[in-house]
């Protein structure tokens, strides 16, 4: 039948036209998932890193250099420093930032004298990479959140515009 195969056949899907298009119902759910996940985000994992990268502000101070690079806003980085006239190896933690610099950057750092193995830059002392990744997370939920709205009022009024089927007017 004009070369559409399983057209004229009982029970063939026909294309009208609506096979494409995105169901309000399923996009409000999208975006309320898409929500959700980022304000999840926020709130369980970038801002307590950032906290934490906050916490090492009346730490000791003292000069170091980049032992090991990578990324360093998932904590794979670790810094070398003189910590009571011992050398010392210590991982920068989740949220640092400085992961383009080279092994071997000179930086400061600050690190508490109970616990010399966790150090903060300088630079990350008013929440690094982590805060600025709060804040998108944060955005990006609310976005999601009042792009739910929009669809739902979308849908509602899809609804309402849509006539019932066998009502009065789909018989003219």
């Amino acid at each position: 039948m004009g070369g559409i195969a399983g057209a004229g056949t009982p029970g063939a899907r026909q294309n009208k036209g609506n096979e494409r298009k995105v169901r309000p119902v399923a996009a409000t759910l999208a975006f309320l998932g898409i929500a959700a996940v980022s304000a999840a985000f926020a709130v369980l994992v970038t801002l307590p890193a950032a906290q934490h990268l906050r916490s090492f502000q009346d730490g000791e101070r003292a000069p170091a250099t980049l032992y090991r690079g990578g990324s360093c806003m998932v904590g794979h980085c670790q810094v070398e420093f003189e910590a009571d006239g011992r050398t010392v190896v210590a991982d920068l933690p989740a949220g640092s930032g400085g992961g383009k610099s080279s092994v071997g950057t000179h930086l400061t750092v600050r690190y508490r004298a109970d616990d010399p193995q966790v150090a903060v830059r300088e630079d990350d002392l008013g929440g690094g990479g982590a805060a600025v990744l709060a804040v998108v997370s944060a955005g990006t939920a609310l976005f999601a959140l009042v792009m739910s709205v929009v669809a739902l009022v979308y849908a509602v009024r899809q609804r309402r515009a849509d006539p019932a089927p066998g009502s009065a007017s789909e018989d003219r």
